[in-house]
């Protein structure tokens, strides 16, 4: 029988990948709710003009990966949602710990992060990857992952409370994504194994701005 370490990718993964948060980001919330939570703490900018998430598959201006931030690919720049999710959930889905400490992993995911302090949920981010003494046990078996990205949508919880207030997004520009793929797990010996994975991303990408990642958002109807 193929061995594997319990507590990343296939089976840790199953009881983690997905954390309920409650920071009270409002793109969250619209995800549970009603639209209003796109404002925040209630302050809803009625008086500026609908913007509606940018279609799959548009055009991006700026389109071109950025540097790496050390062993972790650096995020793209780009300012397609949708595009920016799937990166983010390649991203989170690959590792090595042949050659990346878990100090190096939690680096690289943090240069995803948006700057902007009072959205950001680094602790939900954070926790996709296990403590340094199970990425040790890692690292002994030389494990690492590899992802494909299936698709990416706009949950129909976050269609439904754009549509009933699409003003509301110009507070933040935070938009919610599922992402769909696989992840392929290798280890010592020929051990591996992969999974179909599932997550939703809150990105925020505001206008003439590359995109950043938010958080990782509660599970929802997709």
């Amino acid at each position: 029988m193929l061995k594997r370490l319990p507590g990343y990718g296939l089976g840790w993964a199953s009881n983690r990948r997905i954390v309920a948060i409650g920071v009270g980001l409002a793109c969250l919330l619209a995800l549970a709710a009603a639209a209003a939570i796109f404002t925040g703490r209630g302050n809803r900018p009625h008086a500026a003009p609908p913007v509606p998430p940018p279609e799959h598959g548009s055009a991006s201006p700026t389109a071109q990966p950025s540097s790496a931030s050390g062993p972790v690919a650096g995020p793209p720049r780009i300012s397609d949602p949708v595009e920016f999710a799937k990166a983010a959930a390649k991203m989170l889905w690959s590792y090595d710990t042949r050659t990346t400490s878990q100090a190096q992993q939690l680096a690289g995911m943090e240069a995803w992060m948006t700057k902007e302090s009072e959205y950001g949920d680094w602790a939900s981010v954070s926790a996709q990857i296990p403590d340094p003494v199970l990425w040790s046990r890692m690292a002994d078996q030389k494990q690492h992952a590899t992802a494909t990205i299936s698709e990416g949508h706009y949950p129909a919880a976050f269609k439904q409370a754009l549509s009933e207030d699409p003003a509301a997004i110009t507070k933040a520009y935070i938009y919610a994504v599922t992402v769909t793929g696989k992840q392929t797990i290798t280890w010592t010996k020929g051990g591996g194994g992969a999974e179909d994975r599932s997550i939703t991303l809150a990105v925020q990408c505001r206008p003439s701005a590359d995109c950043s990642l938010v958080a990782i958002a509660p599970r929802v109807a997709p």
